[in-house]
């Protein structure tokens, strides 16, 4: 091959390349397993939903209108659908379509397949929710606070959404919606949208979302409940016997905001509302934007837990605006928030208080090594949950081991620059998605420094397992007098004698936590006699005593066992206690027979984790 032609041929082959790349650029979204849809030829940008609340039949059923963008001319959008009923399908002005869903898949549910036109601009679904969706819990009224109206609320996180609408369900797609919903007279109907604040004579509500939100962020929930201003964004709604003690509970809310606002620029939602639901919601809490979902299990009477509207209030900007484009990278969503979380209660209350909540997310950091394996796959931060269900993870993964991550590169990095690139980071990609590869992609464009790069070590935190060796630990001072009580008691002084005036609610899980082994029974009614576990109002307290009386089979207790797991259906208290009482052949009877009572109350993404760990035959 001679010279020129060597050239020539070399000019060529680039300028294919150059055209091969602006034909077929990278595709906007990335991959989701845990997704049917067909975003990078079809997306869809708006959901118009018309949707009726059936009550006496269990039933959502309506249409939701899709505004669709067609990218490459297809034939054919591509939804998520689990076990929806679907009717019919229009497209455009109600031009009849052909319409097929595919086979069923574990976890997933089913593909639906819309004939489309390269020109369409709306899709059409008629459809109907079926018994057993996985996103709705129908509350009959004596499983209410009050025990008057039926209640029902929605958990789309992570790929639920499809099992009340069908949708693109994956957190890489964003779309505004509408709403027109019809219930009973005398029920409220809120989303995670702009909400009324008052029922209406007719049970109708017109709703609307203006900011582009991930599926799984859709909300709904409908029951007899009153609204109360906490100030001039933020408000609370709850049942009429719970909404006063929910407002007292969290009458710091606009603090916290504002605290959050000041570390990580403006809050982008215009309101920051709450909703106090039911006992078996099976979370802390639920980000849903403008309307955070929580757990009665929260209102201990002293704001001690009050830690959980800041880690809600956090996803507003981590998760919420800068979103994991799919469940592998879930630590982008959590670890960020739970890192946000310390930093508005520190600001709130205190570094001694954040060093507290850091400890204890340490000590769920290294159990939740010990229960995976420090060598486990399932311990790098970034996932993979292919063929998994992406609800099923130990949370001091995620949530914990992402925040000592954070963590770290702040110590490394010093506070003044790591809150800089927060605040840029969160600017340059709001209402966007972010992947672990971005992230590291972004983060190294923005430190010069390579040998401070070299000492993180970012790569061996996010792709490698257990925990990397230039962490971050803290320490507690308020700890350390916990430790220092414990062993005094183990030395045979009464617990009468100890100093635990004025004790916080972490001081008093680290007591719980690190209490001796194989206690005796004396040992255990002396606690129980002078601190009074059991008849605590406190949830995450009671949580942690219960699981020592498993271990040291404290009988007198095993009544207040049955009463905490038949009063709420939180799956991070559920969890932990079935799987203690299995692990314990004697218990295992027990176990069950609790369960067979309160299966019913429980919702059912907590049903499908204890029907596992049971293995519940039924």
């Amino acid at each position: 091959m001679n010279t020129r032609f060597f050239i020539l041929f070399s000019t060529l082959t680039f300028l294919i390349m150059i055209f091969q790349n602006c034909t077929n650029p990278k595709p906007e979204f990335s991959e989701d397993v845990h997704s049917f849809s067909n975003p990078n030829d079809v997306v869809v940008k708006h959901i118009d939903l018309d949707l009726n609340v059936d009550f006496a039949n269990k039933i959502i059923s309506g249409n939701a209108v899709l505004t669709i963008e067609n990218k490459t001319g297809a034939r054919e959008l591509l939804l998520d659908s689990r076990g929806l009923n679907i009717i019919d399908a229009f497209i455009d002005d109600a031009q009849s379509t052909n319409f097929k869903l595919g086979e069923s898949v574990e976890f997933l549910g089913q593909p639906l397949s819309v004939r489309i036109k390269s020109n369409t601009k709306k899709v059409t679904i008629e459809y109907e929710t079926t018994a057993g969706a996985a996103a709705l819990q129908w509350l009959e009224p004596p499983q209410t606070a009050d025990g008057i109206a039926p209640f029902l609320f929605t958990q789309s996180q992570a790929i639920h959404a499809r099992s009340w609408i069908p949708c693109q369900d994956t957190p890489g797609v964003r779309f505004s919606y509408s709403a027109k919903i019809k219930t009973e007279p005398g029920l409220l109907a809120l989303m995670s949208a702009e909400n009324p604040t008052k029922k209406t004579i007719d049970g109708v509500y017109e709703i609307k979302m203006t900011q582009p939100i991930p599926s799984y962020l859709l909300a709904l929930t409908v029951g007899d409940l009153e609204f109360q201003t906490l100030g001039e964004r933020s408000g609370i709604y709850a049942e009429p016997s719970v909404i006063n003690k929910a407002a007292k509970e969290f009458e710091d809310t606009e603090k916290m905001i504002a605290a959050a606002e000041k570390l990580y620029g403006p809050y982008q939602w215009e309101r920051y509302d709450m909703i106090v639901l039911p006992p078996s919601f099976p979370y802390g809490g639920m980000e849903n934007p403008r309307l955070t979902f929580l757990t009665p299990t929260v209102l201990a009477g002293d704001k001690s837990l009050v830690s959980i509207i800041a880690h809600e209030l956090a996803h507003s900007w981590s998760g919420n605006l800068v979103t994991n484009a799919n469940w592998n990278d879930f630590w982008i969503n959590e670890g960020f928030t739970t890192y946000l979380e310390h930093r508005i209660m520190e600001e709130l209350y205190g570094k001694d208080y954040a060093d507290m909540l850091a400890s204890l997310g340490y000590q769920d950091m290294v159990k939740a090594m010990e229960i995976l394996g420090y060598d486990s796959s399932d311990t790098h931060l970034q996932m993979n949950l292919k063929d998994r269900d992406p609800d099923e993870w130990e949370a001091g993964i995620p949530y914990d081991k992402g925040h000592f991550l954070l963590r770290t590169i702040e110590a490394k990095l010093g506070r003044e620059k790591w809150d800089s690139f927060v605040n840029e980071y969160f600017k340059k990609y709001a209402f966007k998605t972010m992947t672990s590869d971005k992230f590291i992609s972004y983060f190294e464009s923005q430190i010069s420094d390579k040998a401070l790069l070299d000492s993180l070590n970012i790569q061996a935190w996010i792709y490698g397992p257990g925990i990397p060796k230039n962490v971050v630990k803290v320490e507690s001072d308020a700890f350390t007098k916990v430790e220092a009580q414990i062993e005094t008691w183990g030395k045979g002084i009464p617990a009468s004698k100890l100093e635990t005036d004025n004790w916080t609610t972490h001081q008093w899980l680290h007591f719980l936590r690190n209490l001796p082994k194989g206690m005796n029974r004396d040992q255990m009614a002396e606690l129980e006699e002078w601190f009074g576990f059991t008849e605590t109002g406190n949830s995450e307290i009671k949580h942690e005593w219960l699981l020592r009386v498993i271990e040291n089979q404290y009988e007198p207790a095993y009544p207040a066992i049955e009463a905490f797991l038949t009063s709420m259906g939180r799956r991070k208290f559920l969890k932990p206690i079935y799987k203690k009482m299995y692990e314990q052949p004697e218990m295992v009877a027990f176990a069950k027979f609790i369960y067979q009572k309160a299966r019913p109350k429980y919702h059912p993404i907590s049903v499908d984790t204890i029907d596992r760990i049971l293995e519940w035959q039924g």
